[in-house]
């Protein structure tokens, strides 16, 4: 599918939807190629990575009756 899209009086596009995030590659050629793409942070990148913890979440998703209570802190480490 080819879309064709003109500029506005001061050069710009408008792609449509708005609030839309897009991976751009330029080509050698000129060729600009526009992907929707979604941003994720170091964190969730490294969390996606690591399939023995997204194994052991599972489980304890799985398994609340091996769960053990902890003391909860309060902040400022005071107990």
């Amino acid at each position: 599918m080819t879309t064709v899209l003109s500029t506005d009086t001061r050069g710009r596009l408008s792609l449509g939807r708005r609030d839309r995030t897009y991976a751009v590659t330029e080509q050698s050629d000129g060729t600009i190629i526009l992907e929707p793409a979604t941003v994720i942070t170091d964190m969730e990148r490294r969390f996606l990575s690591n399939t023995e913890l997204q194994a052991q979440i599972e489980y304890a998703r799985a398994h609340p009756e091996e769960r053990v209570e902890r003391p909860r802190r309060r902040l400022g480490g005071q107990q």
